[in-house]
């Protein structure tokens, strides 16, 4: 259940921390189905009095035509790749934009890199959910760091206790509607929300978002946190991107389990894979087993399906 006063909370620290005003002009290709598209885009345009132009879904093509038309575009991360894949995509393009925001899925950093530099634009990165709306942004003003969601928007405390992110502000949701239990669970004694998403803080203060606390794997009785594992395959030649998930095993409990996307025309050896990260990582974080596949299913947002992945694989 959330009130105005959690959205108009949450649209206004937006507008401050990412300089809407009247003047902009943002493409919104987002579905409005989903919280990104419903109030993240439409409620900082309406808060700021900016014009949106608003299309029945996001095609790269269009897009392109916008872009020198507009000021701010908000999108997940398959705007970015597929924007990147358009030659047309340049300096001049975006000569009048001034802010690309990515959210609902996490931004790969080679992402971020390579549209930096086509574009000469760091994307900003944040963080939030459909029970808080925007809980944490990269900065307007500043270094915007790939791989993490930045620092608490105005008027928020977020904080990490024992792996999981917790926040406190005027945007978390009044409950779950008529799920009393479900709304006492979520929050701690002192008023925190909890998100259910595992993170910490970097040396610069910066939030990293490690997954899911369902995406956590127990194997022997050691805790693995996939985003490790999956940032060392990421970094890899030849690899896209990579999911890790726990499988039933029956000696460890679960079995670190990886699904690598691999580029086209490549070909990947699984012991070569193992061997560099045995080299990396302690013995019970290294995966077992190893599936190399044509691309990660997502859903419509751009996340990963990893629940599909348990499935499939299972």
């Amino acid at each position: 259940m959330l009130s105005q006063g959690n959205l108009f909370s949450n649209a206004e620290a937006l507008v401050q921390e990412w300089r809407f005003t009247s003047r902009d002009i943002l493409i919104h290709a987002l579905p409005v189905y989903h919280t990104h598209g419903l109030f993240v885009a439409t409620n900082t345009c309406f808060l700021s009095g900016a014009m949106m132009l608003f299309r029945r879904k996001f095609d790269a093509g269009d897009v392109i035509l916008l872009l020198p038309k507009a000021t701010v575009l908000m999108g997940v991360p398959t705007f970015y790749t597929r924007l990147l894949q358009r030659p047309e995509l340049n300096m001049e393009l975006c000569g009048n934009l001034r802010l690309f925001v990515s959210g609902s899925a996490p931004l790969l950093a080679e992402t971020h890199r390579a549209f930096e530099t086509r574009t000469g634009h760091a994307i900003l990165e944040r963080y939030g959910m459909t029970e808080t709306n925007m809980n944490t942004s990269n900065p307007y003003e500043g270094q915007r760091k790939p791989g993490t969601v930045g620092m608490a928007l105005p008027g928020i405390s977020v904080r990490v206790r024992e792996g999981m992110i917790e926040v406190k502000g005027p945007n978390i949701t009044k409950g779950y509607w008529r799920n009393a239990e479900k709304t006492k669970a979520s929050l701690t004694d002192d008023g925190f929300f909890i998100t259910g998403d595992l993170g910490y803080y970097d040396e610069a203060g910066y939030l990293v978002i490690n997954g899911r606390g369902s995406d956590l794997i127990i194997t022997g009785g050691f805790n693995v946190y996939p985003k490790e594992i999956e940032e060392l395959i990421d970094a890899m030649p030849g690899v896209v991107e990579s999911a890790v998930i726990g499988l039933p095993h029956a000696d460890f409990g679960e079995a670190v389990t990886a699904v690598v996307a691999v580029k086209a025309g490549t070909t990947l050896e699984v012991a070569a894979m193992v061997a560099e990260l045995r080299g990396k990582l302690a013995a019970f974080k290294v995966p077992k087993i190893i599936h190399f596949v044509d691309e990660l299913p997502r859903n419509t947002m751009g996340k990963v399906q990893k629940k599909a992945l348990r499935e499939t694989y299972g």
